[in-house]
Parts: C-alpha cells; sequence; structure tokens
C-alpha cells in the first residue's frame, strides 16, 4: 500500500513466513483442503449425561446443514462416555443403553462432508473411579483428595499424572480406533492449580530435585520452577495423545483447549481455538478481538477457531440461557473482523430456548456467501501492540497494580481512535516477526530481557518507530529490576530512582513552540486547552539529550479546601512526554501511566494525546480511514485476489457492560488506499449483500456505507 511495493511486502508467488513457525503456510494460497483449514462455520453439541435417548441429533444434523456448518465439535468420552466404551472404568452415560449418539453425530456429520473433532473432558471422575485409582485424583495443599467445586459427587482428576497419561490415552486411542474423527479436542485437560498428590511430588521432585511449591506468591522461585514443570509436562501429554491420534490416522491431530504457552501452542498447533465465549461483567465487546489478535501473534496464519457461547457466560453458571440476539451478533462480529472461524457452543441437545437459532443462522449465511473473502492471508496494519505472556501484575509496589489496565487501556485508545493494529507477543520480536509494521507500541512492557531489549534497537535502527509507557523496560525476564531502564539510550532518558504518586490533582501544560508559535502535531486537537489532568502515577526521569516540551508537569497541589486549589508552581521544564526522531523512525516515551490511567478514568483528552503520538511516530498515511459517529473497530485484511476491510460498529450505551439490547446503526464514509501495482475490479458492502457506488481518488476508494448496524464488511475485487 501507500509507503511500500504491497506485492513485495507479503511475498506474491513466494514463501510467506508468519508468527509461529516457518512452515505455517507454504505460499498465498494455503491448502484449504485439509480438514482444519477447510472449515470457516463451526458447530458443537456439548451433550449431557441425559441427553442419550432424549434430545433428537437429526435436529441438529439438520440445523448444521441448514446454518452451512461445515465442522462439528461432539462429545464423546472423559467424564461421560457418548459411545458404547469398551475401556474399564470409562463411565458411559447411564441413559446410554443400547444406543451410539456419538457415532450417530459422526456419521450424519461426514454424510454432510464436514470435519469432525471428537470432544473428550478428563477434569473429573465418580466414586467407583476415585475407589479403584485414589492415585488418579487431585491432592490439595493440605493433604485432601480434591471434591469438584460444583458437583461434590465427583472427583477432581491430576492433570499431570497417570490418569491422564495412561487412562486418558487409551480412551483417545478407542475413539480413533472406532470412529476416526480428524481430531480430538479435549477440555479441562490441563489441570486446577497445583497438585500435591504423590505423583506430582515425585515427578517434580525427579525434574526439579524440589519439593512442590507451599507460596502463592509469583516470585517464589519453586512455584517459578513448577510454572516451568507444568508446562513442560502438559507437552509431554500433548506430544503423547498426538502421537497416539497420528498413528491411527496420520491426519488427525490433538487440540487442546488452552496451553500455558502460546508460543509453544504456534508450534505444535495446526489449528488453535480460543475459548473466549462470551463477556460478563464490565468486559468490553472487543475483548473477543483482543483474544485472538494476541493468539494469532503466536501461531502466526494458521486456523484459528472462535468459540462463542449462545448462552449467558456469567458466575453463576446459567448454561441452558440465551444471549440476546443483539450481544450474540457483536461478539461474533469481532471474532470474524479479527480472522477467527467462528464456533456456536451449544450445551445440552435439548433445546429450552431457540430464540438463538434464527440469529446464528443468520450471521452464518453471511459468512458463507462471501467465504472467499474471509480466508486471509495476511492482516495489514502497521501498528503493532506488544503484549508479554508473563503475569501482568509485574510487582508488588502500589504503583504497579492493576498492571493490566496499562494494555486495556491502550487497546481501547487504539480502537476508539479507529487506529488499524495487530498484536506483537513479546518472545516473538525477531526481524522476521516484526517486519510487516512501521510502529511498535510497548504499553508498560516492564520486563524485558537484555535480547529483547537489543531486537527493539535493531527495530529501530531498521526505520521502525516506537511509543512507550511507564516501566517499560526497566525490569530483566525475571522481574529483577535494572539500575536503569533497557532500552534508555532509545528512550534518552535515564530512570532516576523513584515512581510519583498517587499524583493528586496534578496537570499537564500543554503548550505551543516559543520560537515558531506553533503547536507540536501530538496537540493536534487540544491547542485550546492549556493545560489537561495528569496521570495517577510517574516515572521520574532524567533527560540525557534536548527534547521539545510540548507536553510538561504542572506539580500536585492542594485540592480543599477550596480557596487553595491554586498551582504552586504553574510551570516546569519536566516533560510528560518525551519525543525524538532517531534517524527514519520515531520514538515517544511518556513517563506517566497515560494508558493505565485512560482505562480507568477514560479521559478524552487521553485518548486525543494517544492518538495524536501514535500517528506522530507512525509518520505514514494510514490506508484505512472512517468517518462517522460511533466507535468503531477497523480490521483490513488481504485475500489472494482481493482485500476486505472490517467495520465492527460498537457504538452502544451497552458497550462496556453488556449485554446489548438493540443494534444503534451509524453512517460511515471509508477511504481505502489502493495497493500499488493493482486495479479495482469492484467494491461489495458484503453484508449488506450490495454493489456501492465509489469513486477513485488520489490513489484511493472512497465509498459511503450507511447504516452500520453491527458489522460491515468493504471488499475490494483486486486485478
Amino acid at each position: 500500500m501507500k509507503r511500500r511495493n504491497f506485492i513485495k511486502t507479503i511475498g506474491i508467488g513466494s514463501t510467506l513466513t508468519l508468527a509461529g513457525t516457518s512452515s505455517i503456510a507454504n505460499s498465498l494460497v494455503p491448502n484449504y483442503e485439509t480438514w482444519y483449514n477447510r472449515p470457516m462455520r463451526w458447530a458443537q453439541l456439548t451433550l449431557v449425561e441425559n441427553d442419550p435417548g432424549k434430545f433428537d441429533p437429526d435436529f441438529w444434523l439438520s440445523y448444521f446443514k441448514r446454518i452451512h456448518a461445515d465442522a462439528a465439535c461432539l462429545s464423546a468420552g472423559g467424564i461421560v462416555a457418548y459411545y458404547p466404551t469398551d475401556v474399564p472404568l470409562h463411565h458411559r452415560s447411564d441413559w446410554l443403553g443400547s444406543s451410539d449418539p456419538f457415532g450417530y453425530l459422526v456419521k450424519g456429520c461426514r454424510k454432510m462432508d464436514m470435519s469432525v473433532m471428537a470432544r473428550t473432558d478428563p477434569h473429573a471422575v465418580r466414586q467407583n473411579v476415585y475407589d479403584a485409582h485414589p492415585d488418579w485424583i487431585a491432592v490439595t495443599a493440605n493433604g485432601e483428595k480434591r471434591r469438584h467445586w460444583a458437583n461434590p459427587d465427583l472427583w477432581v482428576t491430576c492433570a499431570l499424572g497417570p490418569y491422564n497419561f495412561e487412562f486418558m490415552t487409551l480412551v483417545h486411542q478407542e475413539i480413533m480406533e472406532r470412529y476416526e474423527p480428524d481430531g480430538i479436542f479435549s477440555n479441562r485437560w490441563a489441570g486446577h492449580g497445583v497438585c500435591y498428590c504423590e505423583n506430582c511430588k515425585q515427578n517434580f521432585k525427579d525434574f526439579s530435585g524440589l519439593e512442590l511449591p507451599r507460596s502463592s506468591d509469583k516470585f517464589d522461585p519453586v512455584l517459578q520452577k513448577w510454572n516451568e514443570w507444568n508446562t513442560f509436562r502438559l507437552k509431554e501429554l500433548w506430544v503423547l495423545w498426538d502421537g497416539v491420534i497420528r498413528k491411527q490416522k496420520s491426519t488427525s491431530r490433538f487440540i487442546p483447549n488452552g496451553f500455558p504457552d502460546k508460543v509453544i501452542t504456534g508450534k505444535l498447533s495446526d489449528i488453535v481455538f480460543t475459548d473466549h465465549q462470551a463477556r460478563s461483567g464490565v468486559i468490553p465487546p472487543w475483548s473477543n478481538g483482543k483474544v485472538a489478535k494476541e493468539l494469532r501473534a503466536s501461531i502466526g496464519m494458521k486456523p484459528l477457531g472462535g468459540i462463542f457461547s449462545v448462552g449467558v457466560e456469567e458466575p453463576y453458571r446459567w448454561k441452558d440461557s440465551v444471549q440476546s440476539e443483539a450481544e450474540i451478533r457483536v461478539w461474533v462480529a469481532e471474532c470474524v473482523a479479527n480472522g477467527m472461524r467462528p464456533w456456536f457452543t451449544k450445551f445440552s441437545g435439548v433445546l429450552y430456548d431457540k430464540r438463538w437459532l434464527e440469529t446464528v443462522a443468520k450471521i452464518y449465511e453471511v459468512f458463507y456467501k462471501n467465504e472467499s473473502y474471509l480466508r486471509n492471508i495476511a492482516p495489514l496494519a502497521r501498528v503493532g501492540l506488544v503484549f508479554s505472556e508473563k503475569d501482568p501484575n509485574y510487582g508488588n509496589k502500589g504503583w504497579q497494580q492493576k498492571s493490566g489496565d496499562h494494555s486495556l487501556g491502550m487497546y481501547h485508545a487504539l480502537i476508539e481512535n479507529r487506529i488499524p493494529f495487530e498484536m506483537v507477543n513479546s518472545s516473538l520480536l525477531d526481524a522476521g516477526h516484526l517486519k510487516s509494521f512501521k510502529l511498535l507500541v510497548l504499553s508498560n512492557i516492564s520486563t524485558l530481557s537484555d535480547q529483547q531489549c537489543d531486537q527493539l534497537r535493531d527495530f529501530a535502527k531498521s526505520g521502525g518507530s516506537i511509543v512507550a509507557t511507564y516501566e517499560t523496560s526497566l525490569y530483566d525476564e525475571n522481574g529483577k529490576q535494572r539500575k536503569d531502564f533497557g532500552l534508555n539510550d532509545l528512550f534518552g532518558i535515564s530512570y532516576d530512582q523513584k515512581v510519583e504518586g498517587p499524583m493528586q490533582n496534578s496537570y499537564l501544560r500543554l503548550k505551543n513552540d516559543p520560537v515558531t508559535n506553533h503547536f507540536h502535531p501530538v496537540l493536534q486537537g487540544l491547542e485550546d486547552a492549556y493545560r489537561i489532568i495528569n496521570t495517577i502515577y510517574q516515572v521520574k526521569v532524567l533527560p540525557k539529550t534536548q527534547f521539545p516540551e510540548p507536553v510538561t508537569l504542572i506539580p500536585s497541589y492542594p485540592d480543599l479546601p477550596m480557596e487553595d486549589v491554586y498551582p504552586r508552581v504553574p510551570d516546569t521544564n519536566i516533560c510528560g512526554l518525551y519525543l525524538r526522531e532517531i534517524g527514519k523512525g520515531r520514538v515517544a516515551y511518556f513517563p506517566g501511566d497515560i494508558d493505565r490511567t485512560f482505562w480507568q478514568i477514560m479521559s478524552v483528552d487521553h485518548g486525543k494525546l494517544l492518538r495524536n503520538t501514535i500517528l506522530w511516530a507512525l509518520n505514514e498515511n494510514q490506508d484505512v480511514t472512517v468517518e462517522g459517529p460511533g466507535v468503531i473497530d477497523i480490521t483490513v485484511w488481504r485475500q489472494q485476489s482481493s482485500i476486505a476491510v472490517h467495520l465492527v460498529n460498537l457504538t452502544n450505551p451497552m458497550m462496556m457492560k453488556g449485554p446489548f439490547r438493540e443494534l444503534i446503526p451509524v453512517d460511515l464514509k471509508v477511504s481505502i488506499q489502493i495497493p500499488e501495482g493493482t486495479k479495482i475490479k469492484g467494491v461489495k458492502l458484503l453484508v449488506k449483500g450490495q454493489n456501492p457506488k465509489y469513486e477513485v481518488s488520489n490513489g484511493k476508494v472512497v465509498l459511503d456505507v450507511p447504516q452500520v448496524s453491527d458489522h460491515e464488511i468493504v471488499a475490494l475485487d483486486l486485478g
């Protein structure tokens, strides 16, 4: 696109290497014939024990056909077997009789040429299993066998011992031998915290020479070693089950529901799913897209499914509930706009509420008709928001609490300001993973190794830009504080051994250049604001070079009594934003926790300052701009012969506290840069099913997109 030769950037006609492993794709035309890459619309039916003989499997097969589902995940075994198992202690449903509901559904799905995954759940067993093998049961820290937290008739199994490694291996082998599914998907397979059973005690001691950890302090070296062992052991289990499955059917795969390390997930998986089924509490709707971005940053362009529940996902577990249509539509829109393939899940084969059926049917119909525009090759965002898989609460100091709010605030600011972006895993900062980005945003990425700091320097030397906040790089990869920022040379400042705050009644002074009388671009839209509220905390730093001073600190002053509310120091030369240019790149550093403060306070001024700083550092025209009211999440994707711009309308009074009651349409004007060396053959609005009027002006396609309710996809067919 503009400022780069798009064809060369993504390597048409050559090998495409994306995040994850070098074998993710061999060309720009992925092999869609594999069972895991072909499906675009998933269905999951999670049976309950009394479903056999009570539910109507033909209804579900008919529904799968109606909605054009091309893959299904079906309950097979584990806690309950839904087929006539012969594995000792594998509990058959008490309602099973001589039936085989799993086998019946598998056969029906295959008649419709659907990919089929068997679902297992190994996390709990009944009393007879406990009696026969008490060594299979998880043990609490005080030495008690662990009862199930939701159903006291069940016992929780140890995920890292013989129950999984031996018993569930036999179950998976039997399922494969009898039904040869395309894969086995295991739910709750990875355990529930530290288990103190004899197997875990011995295995951990053999691995580390240590006793099991007794502390929940994340800085406890024994707990850190246990986390390492836990990941190692689960990887062993993954490889074991995958080997058993492939031995029976070479194309089949084991697909775990979740794994502690996203990068390892990317290396071991051919297909991955996110189990972020719906929002609860104050989770924003864009949370579904955030989960997708984080996982794709770690696995590359491997197929990624987004599991969504048709029911309510609240702590009180109303599993037979139904979401509102508007809530489902927006959640799924975020799923597809961010590169996931939708996967609905229904608990119980019996329908207590049918209202969701038509909603999912309408959503899937649109995606079915426009499948080619959803087979993405690569995202086209130039901004990368870096995230770390390490515990975001990296320290115990007051100024380090709620540190997850940094990334939430920055994520929301990017969406609110309509800046397309992707996530970047801090473990994957090599040139290959960063080559598509012009700007990296380090939202208080406090813990970075020396190698990671060097990789970021290399990115800047190659012309990349960086925006960083707060304590970024002040700690090494083990959480140990450095004497100075690891990136102090890049930021042009040094740590002055203090973090100030909470800064009650403090402000940021905004001012023009005293020589030119012009305002810096970071202050666009704030020219009439003499000052704005400051952040809550601020790292004290010492500049090592000269900086412009468009934003400076006004220190705290009394906020009571009202007669005393006036600044004692009206201005300083202490910068609230450090800006510098390095070669072809730019660096911006906020010493304050502006991202976290933005999330907690939602100051409009902070949103503008973040937007302006990001665009200043990016220093290139955006390939997609959208005008019009509302909160719009924008993602941009390249397909083999098209570009798709997704517009997800989050404009709603229930945006920050669901569920949506209704959808509120907005009218938008969209401008899309035409890739160099290509011509526009046509423009479509895929959700509306229309061919809109458009203009080509200055290398851009410009069109009106009226009445976007939840989701619209502007597709450009390229010649």
